[in-house]
């Protein structure tokens, strides 16, 4: 058996992780690693304490768009990217320098805030339907952007 290389091994750890999300809008998780090393996980959910997608339903909020589209988005939960940096900040693990395996192109929130934790690297299953935003900022500081699936995923 061949070893996987060191961005399909951590893929496979993010699909893992994924199955513990508790919104089935977007059964999404990622790992955050450096120097070939696991630093962090952090998979998409309700603020801890708070109840969950899968037990009272979603907390759904439409977003009109500049263009005049609307879309949907579940507001109740807290995104895999962004649970990924709480955990660690509460850890203490420093995630400098470091890169972002995810299932889909980060959203333009969770841009920012990897921008802002030194991130130098995210690797995605697939483009997130509303990612340019995402895409132009990574590219604007240097930011490697790696898709391994070019199609888009379904509108989150």
């Amino acid at each position: 058996m061949a070893r996987p290389p060191w961005d399909d091994y951590f893929m496979e750890i993010v699909e893992a992780v994924s199955k513990r999300a508790t919104c089935d809008r977007g059964r999404s998780g990622c790992v955050i690693a450096r120097g070939n090393q696991l630093l962090v996980a952090g998979y998409v959910g309700a603020p801890s304490g708070l109840p969950h997608c899968d037990d009272v339903g979603h907390l759904i909020k439409k977003v009109t768009h500049e263009d005049g589209h609307t879309t949907e988005h579940c507001m109740r939960t807290v995104h895999a990217e962004q649970n990924a940096i709480c955990q660690a900040a509460k850890q203490g693990i420093s995630i400098y320098g470091a890169t972002l395996y995810c299932k889909m192109t980060p959203c333009r929130t969770c841009a920012m805030l990897l921008i802002n934790c030194g991130i130098e690297r995210v690797v995605c299953e697939r483009k997130y339907h509303a990612g340019e935003e995402s895409e132009q900022m990574f590219k604007e500081v240097g930011i490697e952007l790696k898709i391994l699936n070019p199609e888009e995923t379904e509108n989150y």
